[in-house]
């Protein structure tokens, strides 16, 4: 039972219980939970239900897999782009599926989901960029970001991915002060990512909920914002240094968009 976390100060505190300061968690609550302040708790009576993710074919645990198709430069790319990186980015449209073109990416133990039009489109170790500037396109960028802040791969990614500012600031020196975690075992072992909520998006600014179910069968809302900078999104932390702007307890999946199983349905 998720009853207990462990703070960055060595302390323990109710699950999704009061915030009492920043929250540094590692990949989104599906890795180690190192949280240093909670946020509001709801009781959560979820069974097991529909909507766990499936890999298409995966790639070895604890690498990457980039999608089999990758998408071509189409017309409609945003101006500013790093080189090499064209992206459609034409649909600004609130996703009410999932793509239909949705591929799973493999990161450790976290299965992440991907997309060959909304990215992304580039590999280059944990650092996954060039996403399509759209709703879709940010929220696959928050999967892939925060993924990595739990283990040794997070300063190169924060370098890279997360939004320049105090948020960042303060979160590099709160993460510096945590261990690092590499997670072992099979895909989705340490729980799995179920789906998004789209809370506001614009070409500039998307802020979504994350859903995902623990190991343990629990289901948990996570609410974190993405900007557009140097041409790509980027995390946005608190300036806190959280890289979370909440995190709820829920009892299902009703209203979230779900990710489907990648075989293009």
């Amino acid at each position: 039972m998720l009853s207990k976390v462990r703070a960055a100060d060595g302390t323990t505190a109710k699950a999704f219980g009061h915030r009492r300061g920043p929250l540094v968690p590692a990949a989104l609550l599906l890795s180690t939970l190192l949280v240093g302040g909670c946020a509001q708790h709801t009781e959560d009576d979820s069974t097991d239900g529909d909507g766990r993710p499936r890999a298409s074919a995966p790639a070895a645990a604890g690498t990457a897999s980039v999608p089999a198709e990758q998408a071509k430069q189409p017309s409609g790319t945003s101006e500013g782009r790093p080189t090499g990186c064209g992206t459609n980015d034409t649909d600004q449209a609130v996703p009410t599926r999932s793509p239909a073109d949705l591929k799973w990416m493999i990161y450790q133990t976290d299965l992440l989901p991907a997309s060959p039009a909304a990215g992304p489109l580039k590999v280059d170790g944990p650092v996954w960029s060039c996403f399509a500037r759209t709703p879709l396109g940010a929220v696959i960028a928050l999967h892939a970001i925060s993924a990595k802040m739990g283990g040794s791969d997070w300063k190169v990614v924060t370098e890279k991915q997360l939004a320049r500012g105090p948020g960042r600031d303060a979160f590099i020196a709160e993460r510096s002060k945590l261990p690092d975690t590499n997670k072992t075992g099979t895909p989705g072992s340490d729980g799995t990512f179920l789906g998004f909520r789209l809370l506001n998006a614009s070409k500039d600014q998307v802020t979504a909920m994350i859903l995902v179910r623990t190991a343990d069968g629990r289901h948990a809302a996570l609410t974190a914002s993405a900007v557009w900078e140097d041409g790509d999104w980027k995390l946005r932390p608190t300036l806190t240094g959280s890289i979370t702007e909440s995190m709820t307890a829920v009892g299902g999946t009703d209203g979230f968009v779900l990710w489907g199983t990648g075989n293009g349905s």
